[in-house]
């Protein structure tokens, strides 16, 4: 297996092929609470969007794009603003090579240089696939909402995992960049 380079993501460049990867997560399971799966267009607004304050990186051999993970705010109250919801998708043919983790480990990376001190991700259950790489990059379980999202004719809970960023961050905290 060849190694991916994982790289800040390019709207124009890379937004057809992060909704190609993005949609199986729509369509085919309930990984995703969206009900219709965002084309190359919308999916470029989004990355923009991201952009102007988290990151939002892909990683890629030889110019295809294998996966894509970003971070956002993860409420919109003032007091949240050094914490960020992180979400990672790898295209299904490419998984299992490590390529979430590695794109999650250098998201971490970057959140911790803007100064944010926490991570938060939510996960579709049962996920096990999705626990286990939270786990193993060191997110604790915090809570689970039951029965929040009616998908593919179920109710399904979101289960709740939080990262440490920064355990030794001042206080009061700088601000995140």
């Amino acid at each position: 297996m060849t190694d991916a380079t994982i790289r800040s993501a390019d709207p124009s460049r890379d937004a057809a092929a992060c909704a190609a990867t993005y949609q199986p997560y729509v369509e085919a399971c309930a990984t995703s609470f969206e009900e219709r799966s965002p084309n190359g267009d919308e999916f470029a607004a989004r990355i923009e969007r991201v952009l102007a304050t988290h990151p939002w990186l892909v990683a890629e051999v030889d110019g295809e794009v294998l996966g894509f993970a970003y971070a956002c705010p993860h409420r919109s109250r003032a007091a949240y603003r050094w914490a960020a919801d992180v979400s990672v998708y790898v295209a299904e043919e490419h998984q299992g090579g490590g390529h979430g983790r590695r794109l999650y480990e250098a998201l971490f990376g970057e959140l911790r240089e803007r100064r944010f001190r926490v991570a938060c991700a939510g996960v579709t259950l049962p996920n096990q696939a999705s626990v286990a790489l939270h786990e193993k990059l060191g997110f604790v379980p915090v809570g689970v909402y039951r029965g929040i999202g009616w998908k593919a004719g179920a109710w399904h809970d979101v289960g709740w995992w939080q990262l440490e960023l920064s355990p030794d961050a001042e206080d009061p905290p700088a601000e995140p960049r």
